[in-house]
C-alpha cells in the first residue's frame, strides 16, 4: 500500500481503497484538497503497475490540448492507453466539458484528474459532470492514519507536536525540519492559488487577515471588527475568508440557531485546516508550556481531526458551535438526523464540565461529552 515513508514502514491513506474500487465504473474519478497532502504520489502510487497516461495542468502544451477539444483529438492524446491521469486540473480552462467527453464517448478509458483549488475546478465541473463523476478529498495526515501506522499510545505522545507543527505529509516525516518546511509550505501553499486570482487585489490584506483569523481561532468572530482591524471593509473580508475556505487553508463553523430564545443568530468560527500552517502564520512554535493558546489550539486541532474522521467514515453531520446572549457556549454541536451530540474540548480535564441548562434543556436528549487527550481516541477512531 502507499504513503510516506515514517521509519521503516509507509503510511497507507484511507481514500485510496475507496478510489480504487471506483475504478472503471463509467464516471471521471477527481481528487480535491490542499495542496501538499499527496494527491499527485497517491494517485501515481495506485498507477505504478498500469498502463497509463499522465499530464500536467501546470504544462501549456497540456492546457491547449485539453481545452475547447474534440473526442477524435482527444483519442490521439490517449492512445492505446486505458487511463488518463490529469494533475492540477484547476489549471485547465472548461476542463469540464473535457471531462465529459471522455465519460460520454471515451468511455473505455477511465479519467483521474486532481486540484487543489476547490472554487475552480468544482466550478468547472460540477454541471458538466453531473452524474458522471465521483469525488473524494485528501487532507492532511488524519489521527486515525498515523495510529493506523504506528499504534495509539504512540500517537497520542506526539499529541503536542502534531499541535504546534501540524499533521502536512512532509511535516511528518521530516522530523528536525518542521520549522522550515511549514515556513516554506505556509508561503507558497496559501498565496500560490489565491495570488492567482483576479479577486486578489491586495496580497498585504490577505496577509492580515490570515494572521487576524489566527489570532482569533476559537473565537467568534466579527467580519466588521476583522475589518476594522485589518483596514479593510466587511464584504471584502467576507470574500477573502471564502475564498480562503475553498482554497482548503480555513473552514468556517456556523452557530446553531433553532429559535432558541437568547442564541445568538449569525455568529461564525473559523478554524485553520492544519495547525501547523495556523502557527507559521503568525511565526510561533513554542512548546505548550511557554503558550498562552494551547485551548484555542487544542480545540482547532480536535475539530480538524473530527472534520477528517467525519468525512473519511462517510458520516453526514451537521456541525456548529452554539452560544447565547449571556455569553453561554458550547464548542461544538453534531446534529445526526434528529439527535444532537454537544462536545467541550479541554486539553487539561480538570473539574467536572457542565453543560448549560438552557442547551439541555431545549435540546432534550442531547448526548454530551468532554474530549480531552485522555478519550480522543473514542472521538477520532471508528468504533
Amino acid at each position: 500500500m502507499y504513503f510516506w515513508d515514517l521509519g521503516d514502514n509507509m503510511i497507507e491513506r484511507i481514500v485510496q481503497k475507496k478510489i480504487e474500487q471506483r475504478l472503471f465504473k463509467g464516471k471521471a474519478i477527481l481528487l480535491f484538497g490542499p495542496r501538499q497532502t499527496g494527491k499527485s504520489t497517491l494517485i501515481e502510487s495506485m498507477l505504478v503497475n498500469r498502463d497509463h497516461v499522465y499530464l500536467n495542468g501546470d504544462d501549456a502544451d497540456v492546457r491547449e490540448a485539453l481545452t475547447n477539444t474534440t473526442a477524435t483529438k482527444l483519442k490521439t492524446v490517449v492512445g492505446n492507453k486505458t487511463i488518463l491521469f490529469i494533475d492540477e486540473a484547476q489549471r485547465i480552462p472548461n476542463i469540464g466539458l473535457t471531462l465529459k467527453l471522455f465519460t460520454d464517448q471515451i468511455k473505455q478509458v477511465q479519467v483521474i484528474a486532481t486540484g487543489s483549488s476547490a472554487f475552480d475546478l468544482s466550478s468547472q465541473v460540477n454541471e458538466p459532470l453531473t452524474g458522471r463523476k465521483y469525488e473524494f478529498m485528501l487532507y492532511p495526515l488524519s489521527f486515525s492514519e498515523l495510529v493506523q501506522h504506528q499504534g495509539l499510545l504512540p500517537e497520542k505522545r506526539l499529541l503536542e507536536h502534531r499541535m504546534i507543527y501540524g499533521c502536512y505529509p512532509e511535516i511528518v516525516t521530516k522530523i528536525g525540519e518542521e520549522e522550515e518546511l511549514l515556513k516554506l509550505l505556509a508561503g507558497s501553499y496559501l498565496y500560490k492559488d489565491l495570488l492567482m486570482l483576479e479577486q486578489i487585489k491586495k496580497p498585504l490584506l490577505l496577509e492580515k487577515l490570515l494572521k487576524a483569523l489566527a489570532l482569533q481561532i476559537g473565537s467568534e468572530i466579527s467580519y466588521q471588527e476583522i475589518g476594522q482591524t485589518i483596514g479593510s471593509d466587511q464584504k471584502t473580508v467576507d470574500k477573502y475568508i471564502d475564498l480562503l475556505e475553498k482554497t482548503f487553508v480555513v473552514f468556517r463553523l456556523p452557530a446553531l440557531n433553532r429559535n432558541v430564545r437568547n442564541e445568538i443568530k449569525k455568529g461564525k468560527k473559523v478554524y485553520f485546516y492544519d495547525c501547523g500552517i495556523r502557527n507559521a502564520v503568525i511565526n510561533n512554535f513554542k512548546p505548550l508550556q511557554s503558550r498562552t493558546d494551547v485551548g484555542a489550539l487544542w480545540e482547532n486541532y480536535v475539530m480538524a481531526e473530527r472534520m477528517k474522521f467525519l468525512h473519511y467514515q462517510d458520516i453526514t453531520a451537521h456541525q456548529y458551535f452554539w452560544r447565547t446572549t449571556q455569553q453561554q457556549e458550547i464548542d461544538l454541536i453534531e446534529e445526526h438526523g434528529e439527535q444532537f451530540e454537544a462536545y467541550e474540548f479541554k486539553w487539561s480535564k480538570r473539574g467536572n464540565v457542565r453543560f448549560p441548562q438552557t442547551f439541555t434543556g431545549n435540546y432534550a436528549g442531547a448526548k454530551t461529552a468532554v474530549i480531552s487527550p485522555e478519550n480522543l481516541d473514542e472521538f477520532l477512531l471508528p468504533g
